[in-house]
């Protein structure tokens, strides 16, 4: 695996940990997109992306408008918690 493609594969785990840490204490799937939100503000504004696929992430979020930034938030929370990255996570 090259070094950009591991770390984003790195990057979706510690997502997938942390999702499913509030699914496990019980965070409501509102609650869990509003802070991806958050995270996603707060990582557009202070973090420079490591490999294509953050810029991406990065170019698409700094474009988008208020509602479109919480629908990715939801996509990206779902693609990490969908049940494919969960086996070897918190348990």
């Amino acid at each position: 695996m090259q070094q950009g493609e591991n770390s984003w594969e790195k990057w979706k785990d510690t997502l997938s940990m942390v999702v499913n840490l509030g699914d496990k204490m019980g965070l409501e799937e509102k609650t869990m997109d509003r802070i991806a939100l958050r995270l996603g503000n707060w990582l557009a504004n202070h973090i420079d992306p490591v490999n294509r696929e953050q810029r991406l992430l990065k170019e698409l979020w700094d474009v988008a408008h208020e509602d479109e930034r919480q629908v990715l938030a939801a996509l990206i929370t779902r693609m990490v918690s969908d049940g494919r990255r969960q086996e070897n996570m918190v348990h």
